[in-house]
């Protein structure tokens, strides 16, 4: 008997402790969290309520939601407080999903819900932006009686304002006995997030009328409100006021309306913001840091925001993102390529923004090499695109017609449900386009559960650019008829479709409806088209009689199109005369010397050949390199006219040599008149052998099977020569060539492109 109360005397003891353990302040670890839970599992009292929920609560403190769940279901007969506490922890850090779970595993418990696990249950359905469920558990609050308690009434009315149903909110909020700053606050947030701007003014001054004074939160609820809508002048201009009505604006205001700052490029006024950084203390807050690094970028400071990086305390992933951009935005791709290796180098947990960030980057700034690249470590560095990374990869596919990179990010899309996106969906019918693989964009938009204007655009130019007028017409008549208005794009798209076939008719009424129809403004892209239009067809003096009736001033595109087409039809008067506009408009452009200097050349007028030359080696200027790509076993080759460091040189050179025995014997000629330089002819033939689009196309003979399809792209317009080379060899090697320039795509069969040879 004595040993049975001195055992359970030992064991009151030990509950005492266990109890004066966890009402204590000294669980600042995980470490010892964990050792108190197993010193509970060894004493028996694992079954009592009182420890567990004490325990539980501490799990939560520390975010150990996994633990904490473990614990709660480890209950016999868990209550409401164990339960208000798990949803409550998920709640606080964002696990929506689990927090409703455990509510709903609450009611299968029998257990209702009171006023303390309501708001933390609505706060997971704001979260979520899930209004069927957030309607529910208004529903329960009203049966249970507590609808009228203040913190619920507050978290309904977040709840409503955040699932976009503004009236519901407002009509919680009128019916609301005693409303205290919180639930203005919150309302006049609501408002301005959801684009009520004006209604967010009134009800900020209605708030004030009614003796409630805005606080910080209040004030920085607006002006995020203001940001999330582009506001960006109203967003500052109420930065200033708050700080003239006495207000100090904090972290969380500054960091929001820097952005905006930088949206305006108002220099001036991002100093005198981080000023007010340095004077106040907030230098320390990250979030301010990287507003500031990510304003001093979009105003061109790229100097200042490297300052502001390298004096940060301590560099985190958001800051380096925001370097990164700012030096993209800046021009300064390769610096911010080697800042992202150095991140990467050093250790930083780079996210899916950070990498997407550069692979946007490299590919907007004519790095698709290196973008595919990026895109493939990033995979291997184990972060998984998302939807927003494969429309930022798709245009490098695109771009150097990487066909089997872009199929690769299609499955990669449709096994992680991507394709569903519409971004994604008409990233992939603009890449299956441009890699020449027509079918194949016509299945993706076919598919497509919703399409937007821009995937109307897309498949449209697809067309357009391979000549297929027809398809063309067909979908934007299909688009007007289903009532989706095109847009300048679209008539850009319908007119180049028009241009490229040589259908003038339908491009002149199609240019007529586009203002007559639709009240859209020709712009230089449409006029470009119709000079185009007119250029195809031999029809310069109409061009140029075009050009002169252009209601503004018309720029480089416009002269510059009307050039090329004197060069095709030697029209050497109008060819001076683009070419004298152009030269002021675009000096330093090698490229118009060039081909006036081809103009010249063609006409034999060495001497003027030789006056465009001098011009051009005293101003240094130096004719644009050619560039071909070609993908070839899931790698892209890169050649360059005149260029022999590639590995395959030696063999790409006889290929073709040999190759050009045979088309001489068929009767071909070099077309020497095509190269700028006064030599010898034999030399001339030299020079057009070195093109980069026929070193492309020989690399691609040397590599595939016979009659295998070669896709090459090519940086700049194909010359004529290698345009007649490439149809005697698309017929000679019984292939199909496809070959995309700046203009179109040139599809070579049996001797005969798709062009018509216009172009």
């Amino acid at each position: 008997m004595a040993a049975t109360k001195q055992a359970q005397s030992l064991i009151n003891d030990s509950y005492r402790t266990i109890l004066i353990q966890l009402k204590s302040n000294t669980f600042n670890s995980l470490f010892r969290i964990q050792q108190t839970h197993g010193h509970i599992i060894k004493t028996g009292h694992s079954n009592d309520t009182h420890l567990i929920t004490n325990l539980l609560s501490l799990y939560s403190k520390h975010l150990r939601i996994s633990d904490a769940t473990q614990v709660l279901y480890s209950i016999t007969d868990p209550d409401i407080l164990s339960f208000s506490t798990l949803i409550s922890s998920c709640s606080t850090s964002k696990h929506f999903d689990e927090a409703l779970l455990h509510f709903r595993q609450m009611l299968k418990h029998g257990i209702l819900p009171d006023n303390v696990v309501t708001p933390s249950a609505l706060k997971a359905c704001a979260g979520l932006l899930g209004l069927k469920i957030g309607r529910q558990i208004h529903g329960l609050a009203k049966v249970c009686g507590f609808e009228s308690d203040s913190f619920v009434q507050s978290s309904l009315v977040d709840m409503y304002v955040k699932c976009g149903e503004v009236k519901d909110a407002r009509m919680l909020f009128d019916r609301m006995g005693h409303r205290n700053v919180v639930c203005w606050s919150i309302l006049v947030a609501g408002y301005a997030r959801q684009g009520y701007v004006d209604e967010a003014k009134v009800l900020f001054n209605e708030m004030r009328d009614s003796g409630v004074e805005p606080n910080l939160i209040t004030w920085n609820g607006l002006i995020a409100g203001f940001n999330y809508n582009g506001l960006a002048s109203e967003s500052v201009a109420l930065l200033h006021k708050m700080h003239l009505e006495g207000f100090k604006p904090d972290g969380t205001s500054v960091s929001s309306v820097l952005p905006m700052i930088g949206q305006l490029e108002e220099l001036k006024v991002g100093i005198q913001v981080h000023s007010y950084v340095i004077k106040q203390g907030l230098g320390l807050d990250k979030w301010v840091v990287t507003a500031l690094i990510d304003m001093y970028g979009k105003c061109g400071c790229a100097s200042e925001m490297l300052k502001v990086f390298k004096e940060m305390a301590q560099m985190d992933v958001g800051s380096c993102n925001a370097l990164v951009c700012g030096l993209s935005r800046n021009g300064r791709v390769d610096d911010a390529l080697e800042m992202f290796r150095q991140f990467k180098n050093q250790g930083l947990q780079l996210d899916v923004v950070s990498w997407t960030s550069m692979i946007a980057s490299c590919t907007q700034n004519g790095k698709d090499v290196e973008a595919l690249e990026l895109f493939r470590e990033m995979q291997v560095a184990g972060v998984k695109p998302n939807s927003v990374t494969i429309p930022c990869i798709l245009p490098a596919c695109a771009n150097i017609a990487a066909l089997m990179r872009g199929k690769a990010a299609h499955c990669f899309s449709v096994r992680r449900n991507f394709f569903y996106d519409v971004y994604v969906g008409t990233a992939l019918i603009d890449m299956y386009g441009k890699c020449g693989k027509l079918g194949d964009a016509r299945i993706c938009f076919d598919r497509m559960p919703t399409r937007n204007l821009a995937s109307w655009n897309a498949i449209m130019g697809g067309y357009a650019m391979h000549g297929k007028s027809k398809e063309a017409i067909e979908i934007f008549e299909l688009m007007k008829k289903i009532g989706q208005k095109p847009n300048f794009i679209s008539f850009t798209c319908i007119l180049s479709a028009c241009s490229q076939s040589g259908l003038a008719e339908e491009g002149w009424n199609y240019f007529k409806s586009m203002s007559v129809d639709y009240g859209i403004d020709a712009r230089i892209e449409h006029y470009t088209c119709m000079i185009t239009l007119l250029g195809r067809s031999g029809r310069i003096e109409d061009a140029f009689t075009l050009v002169k009736t252009i209601p503004y001033e018309p720029d480089a595109c416009i002269w510059g199109s009307l050039l090329s087409f004197c060069k095709v039809h030697g029209n050497v008067g109008l060819g001076e005369i683009a070419a004298k506009k152009l030269f002021k408009l675009e000096p330093d452009n090698p490229g118009n010397y060039v081909l006036l200097s081809n103009i010249y050349a063609a006409k034999g007028l060495w001497k003027e050949v030789n006056r465009v030359r001098d011009v051009m080696k005293r101003m240094g200027l130096r004719k644009n390199p050619g560039y071909s790509w070609i993908e070839l076993k899931d790698k892209v080759h890169t050649l360059l006219a005149g260029d022999r460091t590639h590995p395959q040189m030696l063999q790409i050179l006889e290929r073709l040599d040999k190759l050009n025995m045979e088309m001489v014997k068929s009767g071909y000629l070099p077309d020497t008149a095509l190269v700028l330089k006064d030599v010898e002819e034999q030399d001339k033939e030299h020079f057009l052998c070195g093109h980069s689009e026929k070193l492309a196309v020989g690399l691609g003979l040397l590599n595939t099977p016979p009659g295998t399809t070669l896709r090459v792209i090519k940086n700049l317009r194909i010359c004529g020569d290698c345009h007649v080379v490439i149809k005697f060899i698309s017929n000679f090697e019984r292939r199909e060539i496809l070959v995309r320039d700046t203009n179109r795509f040139h599809h070579f069969k049996n001797g005969v492109c798709s062009c018509g040879d216009l172009w």
